[in-house]
């Protein structure tokens, strides 16, 4: 397990990154990303859709372009205080929760589809957290997850194994079909200097 796969650790972590994360962020996760990982799901505007480790908003913002209202979470307070500033604390069409991906504050079936992006690679147990996607999604619902893709390297392999959860589709696919999920596809994604470097997964939880 990698440092930063500790909650507490990554509060730390997002309490100094979150001053500069919007200026950081596109190197790694930029708007081009963001269009082609929405573009692979199938959303309405009506649509009921949830944003785990929401940030900054980066990825809630792209999900307001083609949704009316986003419900996001994130454990950071530091990251969401950053978050408040672009959106607003209170108001719709985003409504904010600070919270745990493994233990989400909300009830089955709840949500059309649940979106997390620059997240997993900090959960100590990325299954539990994908359960619960699956049992506050909707029958049918649709789950979008992207994550570090484990690199081709030795040495840069043991650097990502030291620091948090990289991984590959095969791993993809065994997390989430280990978390119930149906219809398991991926796809890998990056900026220019490496359009390799994210890979997204989405999935279905079951009728």
């Amino acid at each position: 397990m990698g440092i930063l796969e500790n909650k507490a650790r990554a509060r730390l972590f997002y309490k100094y990154l979150s001053k500069v994360y919007d200026q950081v962020n596109p190197f790694i996760w930029n708007e081009e990303m963001r269009t082609e990982a929405l573009d692979l799901l199938d959303l309405e505007s009506e649509m009921t859709v949830l944003d785990v480790g929401c940030g900054t908003g980066f990825a809630t913002e792209g999900l307001l372009e083609r949704v009316d209202e986003v419900y996001a979470l994130d454990q950071s307070e530091h990251q969401l205080e950053q978050a408040y500033t672009r959106f607003g604390k209170r108001a719709p069409p985003v409504h904010f929760h600070r919270g745990d991906a493994e233990r989400l504050p909300f009830a089955t079936d709840t949500f059309d589809v649940v979106w997390s992006s620059g997240s997993i690679e900090y959960w100590p147990n990325p299954i539990l957290a994908l359960r619960e996607f699956r049992r506050v999604l909707k029958p049918g619902g649709q789950v979008l997850v992207v994550g570090p893709n484990y690199p081709d390297a030795v040495l840069a392999q043991k650097l990502a194994d030291s620091i948090m959860l990289f991984y590959d589709e095969y791993e993809a696919d065994r997390m989430f079909k280990r978390a119930g999920f149906e219809d398991v596809k991926h796809a890998f994604m990056g900026p220019s200097y490496d359009p390799e470097v994210a890979i997204t997964t989405i999935g279905r939880a079951p009728e």
